[in-house]
């Protein structure tokens, strides 16, 4: 299924019959979705609501290809985040309306890896570089599944290979490429860019996966939700949702610690709320409707529904989405959030 849809959007882009010139968004989404249950999915408030936020985000980004503002310019979490934005709606290198914007992400990323692999730009801030490198090289390796292009996957399997050689010995991740604490928010950023890299066909080896699952399972507490590091703690909304996201990303699709996981993040339903304070917003919500897109049925028909409209609410006259990090932050995960029935990119499929 996964290799059919490569072929699909490859073809599309090279023929020019890509989505949004043959229908809308939402009536292809709406076509494409396996388990609609009756649910519209993007809606013509939800698309141009879309629309606006990419041409923000295409507005924002400079000409070496980089996204972000006040300390977070330049940011290679940002850029990648960005990058996959522009992917969810249909456009890669190849095609599509924002074909230019994918390519000088690209370019940016790959202009930024350095020869031990390490995708960071010294200056630009973050909450830590590993975060920046995961996400960079998620969409790297989206991005090599379309085009194939060998000195993509030269640096890309650079990339891939800090990931595997910074794992520690508990089976997670941390702030910077060396192999000493981990926590779970770090941990499943890289579990999904090697996921992504598998798919594009990159070798993972299976060790760093069952290492990695064993991590995950060990961070969970007994009500369903996870705790930031194993050493303990509380559970909280968007760390338990980029838990089980990590578990469905290392293949772990069905279990009590995914049911139980499920049921947590099902009491943070979204009530429509614009002026929500909630902490790390955008991530959690970034990973909790992926978790509930694997999760389907009821799962997804309630979720969904629930986080576009409160999207919707919250999107600025500007197109773009608030967030303490930046607007091109917080706009790039409320577009793939909002895109995410549309299918189009592997790392993101059922």
């Amino acid at each position: 299924m996964r290799e059919l849809s490569r072929r699909r959007l490859l073809c599309a882009a090279v023929t020019g019959l890509l989505p949004w010139r043959r229908v809308s968004w939402a009536e292809e989404a709406n076509e494409r979705n396996p388990e609609r249950s009756g649910v519209t999915l993007i809606t013509p408030e939800a698309e141009a609501s879309i629309a606006r936020g990419l041409a923000f985000l295409a507005e924002r980004q400079r000409d070496d290809g980089s996204l972000g503002s006040g300390g977070y310019a330049r940011n290679t979490a940002v850029c990648g985040l960005a990058g996959l934005a522009f992917m969810s709606g249909g456009s890669t290198p190849l095609g599509g309306p924002y074909a230019l914007q994918v390519n000088r992400c690209v370019d940016f990323l790959l202009a930024n890896t350095s020869d031990d692999g390490f995708i960071t730009v010294s200056g630009s801030a973050s909450h830590g570089p590993m975060y920046g490198h995961g996400f960079a090289t998620m969409f790297l390796a989206e991005v090599y599944g379309v085009t194939m292009q060998p000195d993509l996957r030269e640096k890309l399997s650079k990339a891939v290979s800090l990931i595997v050689r910074t794992q520690n010995k508990d089976g997670g991740w941390r702030y910077q490429p060396q192999p000493n604490e981990a926590d779970i928010s770090v941990t499943v950023c890289q579990i999904m860019a090697l996921r992504a890299a598998r798919n594009a066909g990159l070798h993972v080896p299976t060790e760093t996966i069952d290492a990695c699952i064993n991590y995950v399972r060990r961070s969970q507490n007994g009500d369903g939700g996870f705790m930031y590091m194993i050493q303990g703690g509380t559970s909280a909304f968007p760390r338990s949702a980029a838990g089980v996201v990590a578990l469905y990303s290392a293949g772990v699709y069905e279990g009590p610690e995914i049911d139980r996981g499920l049921a947590y993040i099902m009491d943070n339903l979204p009530r429509g709320g614009a002026a929500s304070r909630e902490s790390h917003y955008f991530y959690g919500h970034y990973y909790a409707v992926q978790a509930m897109w694997h999760a389907g049925g009821d799962f997804w028909a309630k979720w969904f529904p629930a986080i576009r409209d409160e999207l919707l609410i919250r999107q600025q006259e500007s197109g773009a989405w608030a967030d303490a990090i930046c607007a091109e932050y917080g706009t790039s995960m409320a577009t793939i959030i909002l895109q995410l029935p549309n299918n189009f990119l592997p790392i993101f499929q059922r």
